[in-house]
């Protein structure tokens, strides 16, 4: 079973007690992340001047906004490996058919080989009885 963390991390400037199964690292990160986006809409201007709730609105807006466009980044990627699964799996269908091609003209030039000597064979068997006769 996995164990709960719990860990002290400073978001906005302060001191918040976070808890779960990640790691430690996890939440630190997940706390930078926050701190990040606070800084970056506080950039923008008249964003201090709003409600307390009106920022949070729009800090939730934000990172809803990441996930929405981090996941249809995940999406397209998926997406994208499945076409190139499907890419491969023709393309290794298509050299088992080259193989297979390949092996039926060996056994094919094998099989003539094997004629051209039978009938090479003949053709010196009749020649030796052309030369008696014509002795």
């Amino acid at each position: 079973m996995a164990v709960k963390n719990t860990t002290q991390v400073l978001i906005g400037g302060k001191i918040v007690t976070l808890s779960g199964y990640e790691s430690e690292e996890y939440l630190q990160k997940v706390a930078n992340y926050m701190n990040n986006k606070l800084t970056e809409l506080g950039q923008l201007p008249g964003y201090n001047r709003q409600a307390l709730e009106t920022r949070h609105t729009l800090l939730s807006l934000n990172i809803a906004d990441d996930y929405f466009k981090a996941k249809r980044q995940a999406e397209m990627y998926e997406e994208e490996l499945e076409a190139k699964d499907r890419e491969m799996y023709e393309l290794k269908h298509d050299l088992i058919n080259g193989q297979v091609e390949l092996d039926k003209g060996r056994k094919s030039v094998e099989e003539k080989d094997r004629q051209i000597a039978e009938l090479q064979a003949k053709v010196d068997e009749l020649e030796k009885e052309l030369e008696e006769l014509l002795k």
